[in-house]
């Protein structure tokens, strides 16, 4: 599993957490996926390429994340960081290992025991 580490500066500066971003205006979530992507790692994917898993709802103070996480089972490129501190490639047994965001959490869970 891909995890990236949030960089200085931001809310939740040096926690890990999955790849992806804000869902904007008239955009799917995939399509979203799809943009991040390209932004964060610098890969192409394509929509045929992702599968849905799983889905986390969390509550933070000032807002509430309902979170779908996708497998992507390929992508053209080469994945680097181009908006995080540090990229991780990690087995799903050690991904509690790494601090992540109280809302990636109960997706470490699912990875852990269904991949």
């Amino acid at each position: 599993m891909l995890i990236c580490k949030r960089p200085r500066g931001k809310q939740l500066a040096g926690l890990w957490e999955f790849p992806g971003g804000k869902v904007e205006a008239g955009e799917t979530p995939e399509a979203c996926l799809i943009r991040e992507l390209k932004e964060e790692l610098g890969i192409s994917v394509t929509q045929a390429c992702l599968a849905p898993f799983v889905f986390a709802s969390h509550g933070y103070d000032s807002f509430h994340l309902l979170m779908p996480l996708f497998l992507c089972r390929r992508w053209d490129g080469f994945v680097t960081a181009h908006e995080h501190e540090a990229l991780a490639w990690v087995k799903p047994d050690k991904l509690s290992d790494y601090p992540m965001p109280p809302a990636d959490l109960p997706l470490v869970a699912f990875l852990r025991d269904l991949i």
